[in-house]
């Protein structure tokens, strides 16, 4: 008897282990082999899915509330359903307000042609954006001359600074997975230093130290452009639908290398076919802008108060040739785009030989300009950045940029793990 129930009992046991593993309760692997490994985690980039981005929910003092009065002390994190429309009478703010529209591609819940997408729980993310409008936050604060507005500036990077450091994730990289938007040159000018192991999104390198910024860590992006973009540009001779052979349009007095322009309109006056005016920028400025862009072959891009400025790009969307005098110039998405097919460079040093930046203008072949002029109208969408945002336009590939950082992220992070004594690649040899 006891033969028979003890045969039943191993029937029934038998008998639900193998509905289990039919029905997908239980792992026969894991069940059968309990020290089989985990699967192997593939590289990021050894996948085509989008980055997966945990994005903070920081107070709207820290983002939106800038943009409107009303909300700045809302404590409530700003959403896709109150996130406001970036104003169209902000003026040259908008050249530095590529902040605003990473956060807004992120409260966008669509992911066909995304190359980044939000995700709920932070240990799914490969990345944690940091949504704070830190050059809004100078160019709303910082500019003001009054202590109490350079204060709220302070504050907001203190404050910020503080959270960040109370968060798990942050201490569990050293920040170093963390893409914190930094593209004013005074942005975050308190207490940039305390993150520089994250990954800044910078306009260039002008006003930061080798220590703290470089390729290597750090996306390049472009300003965002401040004239209309050209959209119905099909004329049919391009060449001569351009009467002017080299614009520039604006503010000739500048620092650093900057100090270049001056020369610049002193050499280059008195020639009919160049247009170079010294210019404040203001709404009916940036419209004389882009009807002087539109007709002319070259725009001139000189340095400014650091390498580069948002004339570049005003003159990518207006498929006007670029012709770049800036030593130090870094360029976005130049893992991608070879700037050379569109645009034309100059040292400083040739820029500032009489006659020859402008001979050798003169002397450009038309079909060598045209080709140009095509790659131009090809390469503009990548400067593009709007809302909802699209596919290939600036804000995917500023993620897709961000994307390839994370390899050299990871291996930081596990060597930091695992050194017992100082990096001594960083000692001297």
């Amino acid at each position: 008897m006891y033969v028979k129930v003890a045969i039943c009992l191993t029937f029934a046991i038998l008998l639900l282990i193998s509905c289990s593993i039919y029905v997908g309760t239980i792992d026969a692997k894991s069940y059968f082999f309990p020290l089989q490994p985990p699967p192997l985690r593939l590289s990021l980039c050894a996948t085509d899915r989008p980055l997966r981005v945990y994005m903070y929910d920081l107070p709207r003092k820290f983002n939106a509330g800038m943009m409107d009065r009303g909300t700045s002390q809302v404590a409530a994190p700003a959403t896709v359903e109150n996130f406001p429309p970036w104003p169209k009478t902000s003026g040259l703010k908008r050249q530095h307000s590529v902040e605003y529209w990473l956060m807004a591609s992120l409260l966008y819940d669509e992911e066909e042609g995304s190359e980044a997408i939000r995700v709920s729980d932070p240990e799914m993310a490969d990345a944690f954006f940091v949504p704070f409008f830190s050059s809004l936050s100078f160019n709303k604060h910082g500019h003001v001359k009054t202590d109490a507005e350079a204060d709220a500036d302070r504050q907001l990077q203190v404050e910020l600074l503080e959270f960040l450091r109370q968060s798990k994730y942050y201490q569990r990289s050293g920040g170093r997975d963390h893409v914190i938007p930094m593209t004013h040159p005074n942005a975050f000018r308190f207490l940039r230093q305390e993150l520089n192991a994250s990954i800044l999104i910078v306009v260039d390198f002008g006003r930061y130290p080798r220590n703290m910024s470089s390729l290597s860590k750090d996306v390049v992006a472009p300003y965002v452009h401040v004239v209309d973009s050209f959209t119905d540009d099909d004329p049919l001779d391009p060449y001569e639908s351009r009467t002017t052979l080299l614009f520039f349009r604006g503010n000739t007095v500048r620092k650093d290398e900057g100090k270049i322009r001056v020369k610049l309109a002193n050499m280059l006056a008195g020639n009919d076919d160049v247009h170079y005016e010294n210019s404040v920028r203001t709404p009916k400025s940036f419209k004389m802008s882009t009807k002087g862009m539109r007709l002319s072959k070259f725009c001139l891009h000189p340095a400014g108060d650091t390498p580069s400025s948002c004339r570049l790009f005003d003159a990518i969307v207006s498929h006007c040739v670029p012709v770049i005098v800036s030593d130090k110039i870094e360029l976005p998405y130049e893992d991608e785009i070879d700037y050379t097919e569109f645009s034309i460079f100059f040292s400083m040093k040739e820029a500032l030989e009489p006659g020859y930046l402008i001979d050798q203008l003169r002397r450009f072949p038309k079909d060598r300009w045209i080709n140009m002029w095509m790659r131009l109208k090809n390469v503009s969408p990548h400067y593009e950045f709007q809302y909802p945002p699209k596919k290939e336009d600036a804000v995917n590939m500023l993620w897709r940029q961000v994307k390839h950082k994370l390899p050299g992220v990871r291996l930081a992070v596990h060597r930091s793990r695992r050194l017992k004594v100082p990096d001594w690649w960083r000692q001297k040899r």
